[in-house]
């Protein structure tokens, strides 16, 4: 891998670009932090370590999983849901969450009322 020439991006092999997670995380719009929670959890795979220890991504594996996102099936409700938790456990708030998967504030509250525990008021979990 080469480094860092003026604006040279880092390379491996014919036109595959390294991408760091502050790009992968501006793709995304979440934070570089959150990036990084994916990886310890496997839902985005680093594709090299640089000497340092940092991770990066191929951009071509960073927009396929972009675009698998966009374009879930409408039918797989559960696997939103779930989504859903994962991102409000990761403190974004619920209007953000719901921004992202196209729903109102109220359904989305209603999803994560069912599925985590919500920090403020009237944050109570079901039995």
């Amino acid at each position: 891998m080469s480094g860092r020439d003026g604006d040279a991006r880092p390379m491996i092999g014919a036109g595959e670009e390294l991408l760091t997670p502050r790009e992968v995380a501006e793709i995304f719009g979440v934070t570089a932090a959150t990036v990084a929670a994916w990886a310890r959890v496997g839902m985005i795979v680093s594709f090299v370590r640089t000497p340092g220890g940092h991770r990066r991504y191929r951009r071509d594996d960073v927009l396929a999983l972009r675009d698998a996102r966009h374009t879930a099936e409408p039918n797989s409700e559960q696997g939103m849901e779930q989504d859903a938790v994962r991102l409000y456990e990761q403190g974004w708030p619920i209007r953000r969450v719901a921004a992202e998967f196209g729903c109102s504030y109220g359904k989305m509250r209603r999803i994560l009322v069912k599925h985590a525990v919500l920090n403020g008021r009237r944050a109570v979990r079901p039995n």
